[in-house]
């Protein structure tokens, strides 16, 4: 497949239907790395390095099919994280259309990418039965020419009724990796974080690094900007650096619940870790008028070594 177009040119942005009918934009740049975004969920659902190795997981079962949201990639959990409270589980607006934005707010960062989508939500009459709130709901989806992969939401209140809203919020990034008992994340080392399976128990976390040999569900507080995931078996590195929002979740079903949900391949937990960019134990509040601004963005770099060891402050402590 051709990434120029008939005049030779490098097609930055293309807009294309999957087998399904589902509209998606492909972002590429030219040293070959692409992301996927389908506009159901404003969802990006692959994210590849300029080797072609895909940097996302999405599940084998995961169903294109609304109402249902996409397993894997990363959903926009709004304006309700999981459970807590009266709309469905992480809200709506992951399993909703989004248009393209014909009117952009200006970027204040002086950038040379070429390579972004901006894409709107707006409430429905259905929505807003269930939210009855006005808002817009801004993302811009843009991967840099190193193939680094940003996501920028801002959210407004459009409120003509003077009435102030709440929300809780999340990037629910599903990670490819090798081999879950190979993985490390560093970064959130002596945090408290709520512990999801213990009824939200606050616990400190210990040790130098978190590692998986079973399910794990955990909110931590209070978090760096920047976390490093640390993939031993493949000897990669992600960056998750993130902007206005606290929180991170961290997530892995393990072999029983992996085996309970229906659009998850039984071994799939193998394969996949969740490290979600979160604003979740504080809820936002805007007056009318007013916006927030979330913002995360993945890299994906070869691990170093160190004493035979990976060292992933050589990693936090760069850039």
């Amino acid at each position: 497949m051709t990434n120029t177009s008939s005049s030779g040119e490098m097609v930055y942005v293309e807009h294309k239907k999957d087998i399904n009918g589902f509209h998606k934009v492909i972002l590429r740049e030219v040293r070959g790395c692409s992301a996927e975004v389908y506009l159901y969920g404003a969802q990006v659902t692959s994210w590849k390095n300029e080797h072609g190795e895909e940097l996302l997981f999405l599940s084998s079962k995961a169903i294109f099919k609304p109402p249902k949201a996409i397993r894997g990639g990363i959903p926009i959990c709004f304006p309700q994280f999981r459970n807590h409270g009266s709309l469905e589980q992480h809200g709506f607006a992951r399993n909703r259309t989004w248009t393209v934005d014909p009117d952009p707010p200006p970027f204040a960062t002086i950038s040379h990418n070429k390579a972004f989508i901006d894409l709107i939500l707006k409430p429905s009459e259905e929505d807003a039965k269930i939210w009855p709130h006005r808002y817009e709901f801004r993302l811009r989806i843009t991967l840099g020419p190193g193939g680094d992969l940003m996501l920028t939401s801002r959210i407004r209140n459009t409120n003509i009724d003077g009435k102030s809203f709440t929300f809780t919020f999340a990037y629910h990034t599903y990670f490819s990796v090798t081999d879950i008992s190979e993985v490390r994340v560093e970064g959130l080392e002596t945090l408290d974080y709520l512990d999801n399976l213990k009824k939200r128990e606050r616990v400190t976390e210990q040790g130098d690094a978190i590692t998986f040999e079973s399910e794990v569900d955990k909110t931590y507080l209070s978090t760096p900007t920047k976390i490093a995931i640390i993939d031993h078996e493949r000897k990669r590195t992600f960056v998750l650096r993130k902007d206005g929002l606290p929180d991170a979740v961290v997530w892995n079903p393990w072999d029983k619940k992996a085996k309970a949900i229906p659009d998850f391949g039984d071994d799939e937990y193998k394969h996949m870790l969740c490290v979600e960019a979160a604003c979740v134990e504080t809820p936002i509040t805007l007056k009318p008028g007013e916006e927030w601004k979330g913002r995360q963005e993945l890299s994906a770099v070869p691990s170093s070594y160190c004493s035979g060891q990976l060292d992933p402050q050589v990693v936090l402590q760069s850039g």
